[in-house]
Parts: structure tokens; sequence; C-alpha cells
């Protein structure tokens, strides 16, 4: 697979978990359920950034880039369109860069302890999210919303992760 995801952890993210290896897990099961699924074994070279810091750094960064003064648990930054994703198969096209995605540390504690489950398993949902989100994917309403939340759980489920929407409808 030529689906790299290059992966920046602060100091404060738990050292002791293997998040390099749950980020390819998670990005390529939620590449796997999207539309595009041709991306993760193209021989065209395929990148996201995922930067795992702190909720001052994600407040700054939605204050900048999305007008709100907040911190939230996962921000995602599209940088190429679904029309940059169709692919010939003979890797001829240029590096594609899908975007950028950032977890906020102590809201994602949070919110895992909230839900009484494992901080891997909330932040492996958030990844999931984001790589949606870099893939076209949104929430603005009840269809995209449930198509989106269908995808994640199907993403979770690869991973041997449960239905975090279980029971919220």
């Amino acid at each position: 697979m030529i689906l790299d995801v290059s992966l920046e952890a602060d100091a404060e993210w738990d050292s002791s978990v293997a998040w390099g290896p749950l980020a390819e897990r998670a990005t390529h099961a939620a590449v796997a359920e999207s539309a595009f699924p041709q991306l993760a074994t193209t021989l065209r070279s395929v990148e996201i950034a995922l930067r795992l810091t702190s909720d001052d750094e994600v407040r700054a960064l939605n204050a900048q880039w999305r007008g709100q003064d907040k911190a939230t648990n996962v921000l995602s930054f599209p940088m190429a369109e679904p029309g940059e994703f169709a692919d010939s198969g003979q890797g001829e096209e240029p590096e594609l860069m899908l975007g950028d995605i950032i977890l906020a540390r102590t809201i994602c504690v949070t919110e895992a302890a909230d839900k009484a489950i494992p901080i891997e398993a909330h932040a492996a949902h958030l990844m999931i999210h984001g790589t949606l989100h870099l893939l076209g994917y949104d929430h603005h309403d009840d269809q995209t919303a449930e198509d989106m939340e269908a995808r994640e759980t199907r993403a979770l489920a690869r991973l041997g992760i449960a239905n975090p929407y279980e029971g919220e409808r």
C-alpha cells in the first residue's frame, strides 16, 4: 500500500501507545470504506499528515482557520478534491496529499473516559472520522451524517472496535 501516514505526536500523548500503527490501520480502514478504496492500493503515492497535539494548539488552529475560538476533538484540513482521487493505476500521477488531521489530547481523553472506552479506540474513531472528511464526506444534514456514521462504523469494525453510535438514536 502506498497510502502513507505521516505522524507527529506531542510528548503529552502517551508514548506507550503505538500511535503510528494505529493511525495506519485507522486511515486504511477509512479509505477502504470510502468511495475511493483504490487510494490504499494504487501505485500512486497518497499521504495523510496526522498530528496528535494539545487542546491549546487545536483551539488556535480552529480559531485561525475556522473562525471558532474553541478546542474540538478533531480537525481535518483537506488538500485535495474528490476529482483528484481518480487514478490510472499506473503510478504516473503526482503524489496526492489528502490533507491534515489534528487530534486534541485532553478532549480525546475526556471523551474516551465519558464513553468508558480506551483512548486508543476513541482516537482511532477520530482518525477515521478525520480521514473521511479528507475524502469529502461530511455530516451537515441527516442523510450525509447517516452515511458518514455508517462508513465510520464499518471502518471501526475492521479494527475490532464497537459501534460508537449504538444506542444514540
